[in-house]
C-alpha cells in the first residue's frame, strides 16, 4: 500500500465463534482485495467479541496492540474438567459441584487478583523451539513451560447458577483466561473449565463500537472506508489504574 492509503489503519470487528483469528484476516484481505492485513492479538476459535484488525501500515504497530491490557466476559463450567482447559476439549475428569456455594466461588477466586505467574497450557499458540504447543499436544507430548508473569487487575464474579458462573476480567497482555478457570476448579476440588469467553475491550477500544464479522463481508470497499480508524487518529490505552 502507499504512503496516505486510506485504508491504513484499524477496524473494530465482532468476531463469532467459530473462526480462527487468521481466519478473520483471511476473509477481510481476499473479500476487501487488501494486500496487508493482521490482527492485534488473537481470540481462540470458540471464543467471540473484539478483534482489532490493522490494515495496511496499520500493521506496522501490532506490538502496541498485542501488548495492551484487554477485558473478558466468560462463564465458567464447575465439575469437569477438560484437556484443553476448554469447552473445545476432551473431558479427563468429572467430580460433583454442588457443595459449592457462591462464597467458596468467591473465596477462590480471590487469590487470583493481582500479580502472578502463570503457566502456558499445552494447547496454546506458544512456542517451544519453534514449535507451537498444541501441535505436541497433538501428538500427545507434554513439555515443560516457563511460567509467565500476569496481572489482573480485575475479576469479579457476575453471577452463580450452578454448576455454571459467570464473571468479568481485566487483566495483562498473554492471559490465558481458561487456565484461570481450570486453576480455579483444582483449588475447589472439583475441577472446571471455561464454558464460554468474549472480548469486551482491548488497548480501550470496546466492542460495541465493532462491526458484526458477517456483516463486515456483506460491504464493499467504499463503505469500508468508512469504518477505518486512520492512523493519526489511534491511541492504544492501557485499561490498567
Amino acid at each position: 500500500m502507499s504512503l496516505g492509503d486510506p485504508f491504513d489503519g484499524i477496524l473494530l470487528v465482532d468476531k463469532p465463534a467459530g473462526p480462527t483469528s487468521h481466519d478473520v484476516v483471511h476473509h477481510i484481505r481476499r473479500h476487501f482485495k487488501l494486500k496487508k492485513v493482521g490482527h492485534g492479538g488473537t481470540l481462540d476459535p470458540a471464543a467471540t467479541g473484539l478483534l482489532i484488525i490493522l490494515l495496511g501500515r496499520g500493521t506496522r504497530v501490532s506490538n502496541r496492540f498485542m501488548s495492551s491490557d484487554k477485558t473478558y466476559e466468560g462463564t465458567l463450567r464447575l465439575g469437569i474438567t477438560t484437556d484443553s482447559q476448554d469447552a473445545d476439549g476432551n473431558i479427563i475428569r468429572e467430580a460433583d459441584p454442588s457443595g459449592i456455594t457462591r462464597e467458596h466461588l468467591e473465596a477462590a477466586m480471590a487469590p487470583f487478583k493481582g500479580d502472578m505467574f502463570q503457566t502456558p497450557p499445552m494447547v496454546s499458540a506458544v512456542r517451544i523451539n519453534g514449535v507451537q504447543l498444541y501441535k505436541l499436544a497433538r501428538q500427545g507430548e507434554e513439555v515443560e513451560r516457563k511460567p509467565r508473569f500476569i496481572h489482573l487487575f480485575e475479576f469479579r464474579l457476575l453471577n452463580f447458577t450452578p454448576p455454571f458462573a459467570s464473571f468479568v476480567l481485566r487483566c495483562s497482555k498473554g492471559t490465558y483466561v481458561r487456565t484461570i478457570c481450570h486453576d480455579i476448579g483444582e483449588a475447589l476440588g472439583v475441577g472446571a473449565h471455561l464454558s464460554q469467553l468474549r472480548r469486551t475491550e482491548s488497548a480501550g477500544y470496546e466492542v460495541r463500537n465493532a462491526t458484526p464479522f458477517e456483516a463486515l463481508l456483506s460491504l464493499n470497499q467504499v463503505d469500508l472506508l468508512d469504518m477505518v480508524l486512520p492512523l493519526h487518529t489511534l491511541s492504544v490505552r492501557e485499561t490498567s489504574p
